[in-house]
C-alpha cells in the first residue's frame, strides 16, 4: 500500500498567507506612492511652466535717468573737411599733350610746370600773326611818312587839302592795323605760353586726368580737367548750424574734432567765420573751421564729428533720443512706477542734440524712463526692470 503524503501543517499555511498578504500591502503602496508622484509632478510642472509664462508675458525694459545739463551743451554734427585750397587744372589750348611731370601725391610749388601741350596750329598761327605784323608795319611806315610828305606840300599849295586828309586818314588806318595785328601777336603769345600747365600755388597733386598723346581741348568741357591741385597744410571743416544754435555759432567758438579713423582722440579746432545767412530749404548756418595740418596727419574730404560746447543759460533735463515716442498726442516718454508699471508722460521738447534731446517739461529728475519703448507700450502696462548689468550691455549697444 502506498504511502500517503504526509498532512500539511496549519501554523506554515498561515505563515505563507501572511507573507502573501504583506507583499501585496506593499505592492499597492507602491502603487499609491507612484500615482501620488505622478500626479506631484505633474501638477509641479504645470505650475512651473504657468509661472514661467507669466513671466514671460512681462516685458523687460532698460530704463535711464534724465540727465541735467552742464554748465555747456554739446552739440554735435557731421563736418566735411575740404582742403584751403584747391583748383581744377583745365587746358587753355588746344592740343596733344607732349608730356606729364607731376603724378597724383607729388608736392609741388607756385610755377612748377605739370605738363606740356604740343600745339602746331598754334604755333603756326603765331607764325603767320607775326608775318602780318610786318606788313602792318611796313604798311604803317609808308603811310607815315606819305602823310608828313603831303603836310608839306599842302603848305606849299602843291596839293589839294582834301587828298592831304586822306594820306593822313590812309596813315591813321595803316597805325590802327598795326596795333590790331600787334595785339594778335600778343594774344597768340598767350596762347602759346598755355603750352606749359602749371600749378597756380604750392600744394599737392591730388588727381591726373590725362596721360601721353591725349586730344587736349581748351576750355571747362566735362572731362577735360588735366590735372587738381590743392593746399593741405591748413584744412578747411564745415558743419551745418541748426538754426536753433546759429546765434551761439560765433566766430572763436571752440569745437572738438573726432574722426573715425582716430578713435579716442579729440583735435581742437575753432569757427573762423560764417555764412551770415540760414539756407532756406534746410535752415542751416554754414559755419567754417580751420584745422592745422602741417603733418599731414588729415585728409580733405574726410568725415568728421564737430562737438561744440555751447553755453546754456538754464538748466534742463535731457533724455537720450531713443526713448521718444512720436504718437497722436504729441512726443510721449515710458517712465516705470514704483510698482512696475508702465506710465505714459507727455513732454515739452526743447533742443536737439543728435544723441540727447533737451526736455523743457514733462518729467522729472527720479524718473525711470524706458529705452527703446515699443510702439504698443501703454499705460498701466505691467513690466520688468532689466538688473544693471543687463541694463549696462544694453546702453552701450544703443549708444553705438
Amino acid at each position: 500500500m502506498p504511502d500517503q503524503p504526509a498532512a500539511e501543517n496549519p501554523q506554515d499555511k498561515e505563515k505563507l498567507k501572511r507573507t502573501a498578504q504583506r507583499v501585496l500591502l506593499i505592492l499597492i503602496v507602491l502603487a499609491l506612492i507612484l500615482a501620488v508622484w505622478g500626479v506631484a509632478s505633474r501638477l509641479i510642472a504645470r505650475s512651473h511652466l504657468k509661472t514661467r509664462s507669466a513671466n514671460d508675458s512681462v516685458v523687460t525694459v532698460v530704463t535711464v535717468k534724465a540727465e541735467a545739463s552742464g554748465v555747456d551743451d554739446e552739440l554735435v554734427l557731421p563736418g566735411s573737411v575740404l582742403a584751403y585750397m584747391e583748383a581744377p587744372i583745365y587746358a587753355r589750348t588746344t592740343g596733344y599733350l607732349k608730356m606729364w611731370y607731376t603724378d597724383i601725391g607729388t608736392q609741388v610749388h607756385k610755377g612748377q610746370l605739370l605738363g606740356e601741350i604740343e600745339t602746331p596750329e598754334v604755333d603756326k598761327q603765331l607764325a603767320q600773326s607775326r608775318a602780318d605784323l610786318e606788313t602792318a608795319r611796313a604798311n604803317s611806315s609808308l603811310a607815315k611818312s606819305t602823310n608828313e610828305r603831303w603836310k608839306g606840300l599842302v603848305l606849299k599849295q602843291a596839293v589839294s587839302r582834301q587828298d592831304a586828309d586822306e594820306k593822313a586818314g590812309d596813315a591813321a588806318a595803316k597805325s590802327a592795323a598795326q596795333t590790331s595785328a600787334e595785339q594778335n601777336v600778343a594774344r597768340l603769345k598767350d596762347l602759346e605760353s598755355f603750352k606749359r600747365v602749371v600749378a597756380p600755388f604750392d600744394g599737392v597733386v591730388t588727381a591726373r586726368n590725362t596721360d601721353v598723346g591725349a586730344l587736349i581741348n581748351a576750355g571747362q568741357t566735362p572731362g577735360s580737367e588735366l590735372f587738381r591741385v590743392a593746399d593741405i597744410h591748413r584744412l578747411r571743416v564745415y558743419a551745418q548750424v541748426p538754426q536753433a544754435y546759429a546765434a551761439a555759432a560765433r566766430t572763436g567758438l571752440a569745437a572738438e574734432l573726432h574722426f573715425p579713423e582716430r578713435p579716442g582722440k579729440a583735435y581742437w579746432a575753432e569757427i573762423t567765420g560764417t555764412s551770415n545767412a540760414l539756407d532756406p530749404t534746410a535752415r542751416t548756418l554754414q559755419a567754417e573751421l580751420q584745422l592745422d595740418n602741417t603733418h599731414r596727419d588729415f585728409f580733405p574730404g574726410a568725415y568728421t564729428e564737430v562737438h561744440f560746447k555751447l553755453p546754456s543759460p538754464t538748466k534742463t533735463l535731457r533724455v537720450p533720443s531713443n526713448t521718444i515716442l512720436f504718437r497722436a498726442d504729441g512726443l510721449q516718454v515710458a517712465t516705470v512706477d514704483p510698482s512696475h508699471k508702465i506710465k505714459m508722460k507727455n513732454i515739452v521738447q526743447g533742443r536737439d542734440f543728435g544723441k540727447t534731446i533737451e526736455v523743457l517739461d514733462g518729467i522729472d529728475p527720479q524718473d525711470d524712463i524706458v529705452v527703446n519703448p515699443s510702439d504698443s507700450i501703454e499705460d498701466g502696462l505691467e513690466v520688468r526692470v532689466a538688473p544693471p548689468q543687463q541694463q549696462d550691455a544694453a546702453k552701450k549697444d544703443s549708444a553705438k
